[in-house]
């Protein structure tokens, strides 16, 4: 169990230290929070929710009469996201580690403790602090996808695409969608903390959630304008595929347009008349592969005098 008391200077205390006299904050395993739950007088059904990993971004918010419970499903560049549960009493931050991969979350924690000097230390500080480590990165990810973004119109314009384009659409999409859906849970906790319902807060203090409910919500919005852009991009993909397969199709056309005579032609002789007078002549041969070629030549010369390539 990891225990800070956030004072001058912050020390590591045990559980039974704990007192909403003083800031506290702590990181603990699910195993750990079942062995003291009992003391801070948590909802079992919570407890239980800290011991799985929840498939969904957007699991809520609970408010009880004295703290405020929240599932967060911790975007991540690797596979598979880190899971964390967090709980809010006064003077209070409790992070659950549910599935940490490489400790970045625990890093972030200690980090977001340690961030402001003692002498401006509140507690709704302490808690912007975590929840802003945890999208931090966030305006370097946008902005990385809107480079690759622009890199892949350049591709369509100059007719450069490769055969792994479209699967790079399609994943840059559902990265998107993902950074989205992580943003609208952080919305989420932001605003039902700055709510307030159950007082754990000072009033006086509430604009540190205001704030970082406003530097989520540009962060949302910035992925949702990629999003449409990138909805265009792939209306304009489309429509390069589509004038792709018109060329293709003009050019079958325009064979098949000049060598249907041919057709004609072999259809002509192949009746195999007696009285057709080239099976016998000695030029006969000859003469309809000089037919064959002068008519090729002249339906070439129309085509190309009315564009038709």
């Amino acid at each position: 169990m990891l225990f800070y008391r956030l004072g001058d200077p912050i020390e590591e205390i045990s559980v039974d230290e704990i007192s909403d006299a003083f800031i506290t904050a702590g990181y603990i395993n699910g195993a750990e929070l079942k062995q003291i739950y009992k003391r801070f007088d948590f909802a079992p059904d919570t407890v239980e929710s800290s011991q799985s990993v929840s498939p969904l971004f957007r699991t809520g918010v609970e408010v009880h009469d004295d703290y405020t419970f929240t599932e967060l499903r911790v975007a991540s560049d690797r596979a598979e996201d880190d899971y964390i549960s967090v709980y809010l009493k006064k003077n209070f931050l409790l992070v659950i580690d549910i599935r940490d991969h490489d400790g970045s979350t625990r890093n972030s924690f200690i980090s977001a403790i340690k961030r402001f000097p003692v002498s401006k230390l509140k507690a709704e500080k302490v808690v912007c602090s975590f929840i802003e480590s945890l999208i931090s990165g966030g305006t370097e990810k946008i902005e990385t996808m809107r480079n690759a973004m622009a890199e892949m119109e350049e591709v369509v314009i100059t007719d450069t695409t490769g055969n792994e384009f479209e699967s790079d659409l399609l994943e840059l999409k559902k990265k998107l969608l993902h950074l989205q859906t992580y943003y609208e849970q952080i919305l989420d906790v932001t605003e039902t903390l700055e709510e307030n319902e159950n007082d754990i807060f000072s009033s006086c203090n509430l604009y540190y959630f205001s704030n970082l409910s406003k530097k989520v919500e540009r962060l949302k919005n910035d992925v949702i304008t990629l999003n449409n852009a990138l909805d265009h991009l792939q209306d304009a993909y489309s429509a390069y595929l589509d004038v792709k397969m018109n060329r293709t199709m003009k050019v079958l056309t325009v064979l098949t347009t000049l060598f249907f005579p041919l057709t004609i032609i072999v259809g002509w002789y192949g009746m195999n008349f007696q009285s057709m007078p080239e099976f016998s002549w000695r030029f006969g041969y000859v003469y309809v592969i000089v037919l064959s070629l002068v008519v090729v030549a002249i339906f070439s010369l129309f085509a190309k005098k009315n564009k038709w390539f």
